[in-house]
């Protein structure tokens, strides 16, 4: 039987997506707190800039996927895009689209399986992943399956924790093993789904590792830029044939 990471353990490929499913059942209600506690509110610069980076333009058909909260999809909705929102989990999914009608937008939303994507060939201008590809089985086929549902001339953007710059490993390490656990314990009453969040992060390629797998997947021009010392990094890539 095949075996995947989930964190730092290592356990049987068909069981990580129900495993992340019940991290983030866990923290659902309180996701958007922590996130704002966890990045000091930086997540709302990574964010924004990420949907600078896209270039949506009104009426372009945009699929956000693990959209969580769905900051994203209603940072393009307000630009004039049509907009789907999806996610593995259907009470975060619930979170997004709830969230997305109290500002007054609507949106279709689907739970699926970015490993599986309920959509046709060539469908969207643009794909959008924020800090979700690192909690999927298999990265390299669900990669596929986003660009497979670009139109030619899209593309993707991938928005995601990586490898920081070294000097600042040692005082990160401290907060992500120590700080984070403890700040999810006390808001979320789960130390555990936040320890898993540091754990998940060491486990994903770093940047160019990255950039090498959306290369492999058929995109092009693929770049990516550091955010906060690379704490974070965005990547983007284009289905150019």
């Amino acid at each position: 039987m095949s075996q995947t990471d989930f964190g730092f353990e290592r356990v049987p490929a068909s069981e990580k997506a129900s495993r992340v499913g019940r991290v983030f059942d866990s923290v659902a209600e309180r996701y958007d707190l922590m996130n704002d506690l966890m990045s000091l509110g930086l997540h709302r610069l990574w964010k924004a800039f990420a949907v600078a980076t896209a270039r949506v333009r009104p009426g372009e058909r945009v699929l956000d996927i693990a959209s969580g909260s769905g900051d994203l999809a209603r940072a393009f909705l307000e630009r004039g895009a049509e907009v789907c929102l999806t996610d593995i989990n259907r009470r975060m999914l619930a979170r997004g689209r709830d969230r997305t009608l109290d500002r007054g937008r609507l949106a279709s939303s689907i739970q699926c399986d970015a490993e599986r994507l309920p959509f046709s060939d060539g469908s969207f201008d643009c794909v959008t992943v924020g800090f979700g590809l690192r909690n999927m089985t298999r990265k390299d086929a669900a990669v596929a399956e986003m660009r497979r549902v670009l139109k030619r001339g899209g593309r993707l953007l991938v928005l995601e924790f990586s490898h920081l710059w070294k000097p600042l490993e040692r005082p990160y390490e401290w907060y992500s093993f120590k700080v984070l656990p403890w700040l999810g314990k006390r808001i979320v009453g789960d130390a555990d789904a936040y320890r898993y969040l540091s754990e998940s992060i060491r486990m994903h390629p770093d940047q160019r590792a990255l950039a090498a797998l959306l290369e492999r997947s058929g995109l092009e021009r693929v770049e990516y830029f550091n955010l906060a010392g690379g704490a974070v990094a965005l990547h983007r890539g284009w289905k150019l044939r």
